[in-house]
This record gives structure tokens, sequence and C-alpha cells, in this order.
């Protein structure tokens, strides 16, 4: 091994062993996939509050269901998950009479159509979490990995020299370093953006949750 007096980023990079090297590439792949997810993902939560809280207003504004039903149906996308849960249970409600339906049973179905529908809005919120969260997790220990073999790479290298100094062996612990670090850089953002998200989903949840309590109340007081 041949000390170099050129420790640039982009020289280190370069000059690293093949197996730090797909280490390096691994974990940028990760970091590129990580901030996609994390800007797609904010996109998404802004919308879908944004949709939830227009929706809310137009529920509690006190219209007729039926045309605020016939309103998300044209456009069931634009309204949002919580319309879309709402536009579910209602569906329900309304076959339910007409079948002549009494007393508590009557809400059974739109009780059954508002939590299916509720876990496909909460499915869809929370997919690629998965991936945050393996990222932050499983990144460090890539890194690290890199870290070792380049470290014990450059070691094994002195054996070749005759006089082992810290000029001969830096370079290769340099580049050994850098899979740590962009070990680090792919986490902590997916570690951040996963914990954020998170709980804006459970307030999310939290919101849906209560708005079918609501709703089905006022589906009862319509029955009796």
């Amino acid at each position: 091994m041949q000390a170099s007096s050129d420790l640039s980023l982009l020289s280190l990079v370069g000059n690293a062993s093949l197996p730090v090297q797909i280490v390096m590439l691994i974990l940028l792949g990760l970091s590129i996939l990580s901030w996609a997810y994390i800007f797609s993902k904010r996109a998404a939560l802004r919308r879908a509050d944004e949709q939830t809280r227009r929706f809310e207003d137009d529920f509690w504004a006190g219209g007729d269901l039926t045309v605020l039903q016939q309103a998300i149906a044209s456009r069931r996308d634009e309204h949002g998950a919580l319309a879309r849960i709402f536009d579910a249970g209602m569906t329900e409600f309304v076959k339910a009479r007409r079948s002549s339906s009494r007393g508590d049973t009557l809400l059974d179905a739109p009780r059954r159509a508002m939590k299916a529908a509720f876990q496909r809005e909460m499915d869809s919120l929370e997919s690629h979490l998965n991936f945050l969260a393996s990222t932050g997790s499983v990144s460090p220990y890539i890194g690290l990995l890199g870290t070792v073999w380049g470290i014990m790479h450059a070691f094994m290298g002195l054996s070749t020299m005759q006089q082992a100094t810290l000029a001969a062996v830096a370079p290769g612990i340099a580049e050994a370093l850098i899979a740590t670090a962009i070990g680090l850089f792919a986490a902590i953002p997916a570690v951040l953006a996963y914990n954020r998200y998170t709980n804006q989903i459970d307030r999310l949840s939290i919101r849906f949750e209560s708005f079918v309590e609501e709703f089905l109340n006022i589906l009862q007081r319509q029955v009796h």
C-alpha cells in the first residue's frame, strides 16, 4: 500500500477498496431513497391534514349529509381520507335503511365499512415508513462494516512496508471512516422523519377515530 498525500473526499472514495466502495454505494442508494420518501411523505401528510380540516368544516357546517355524500362521491380523491371514510359509512347506512334493518343492527354495516375504510387510509398514510425506520436502524451498521473492512485493509497493507508511519496508514483509515459518515448521513434524517411522520399520522388517526364515533352517534339519533 502506497501512502497518498491527497486526502480530498473524491480521492479517498475513488481509492477505497472495492468492498468499501460497495458499502458506500449501498448507503448512497438508501440515502437517496430515504430523501425521496421524506419529501413525498411530507407532501402527502400536509395534503391529508388540509383535506381533513376542509372536510370537517363542511361536515360540521350542518348541511344535508346526503348532499355532502353526493359531492364527495363525484370527486372522492380530492376530498381526502376522512371524506372517504364518511362516504363508506354513509353508503352502507343508506343500503341498510333500504333493506328495512332496525335498531342497532342498522349501524353494524356502516360501522364495519368505516372501520375497513379507516384501515385502508391508515395503511396508505403509513406506506414507506418501514423503509425509513429500517434505514435509520441499519445504515450505521452498514457504514461500520465498511469502516471495519477499510481499517483492516489499511493495516494489512502495512505488512508489506519496511517502516510503518501515520502518513502511510492515514489515507486508508480516512477512506474507511467515510463509510461511517455516509451511514450516519443516511440514518439521521430517516430517523428524524420517521418520528415526526409517525406522530403526525397518530394525530390524524385520533381525528379519524373520533369522527367515526361522532358520526355513528349522529346516525343513531336518526334511527331513533
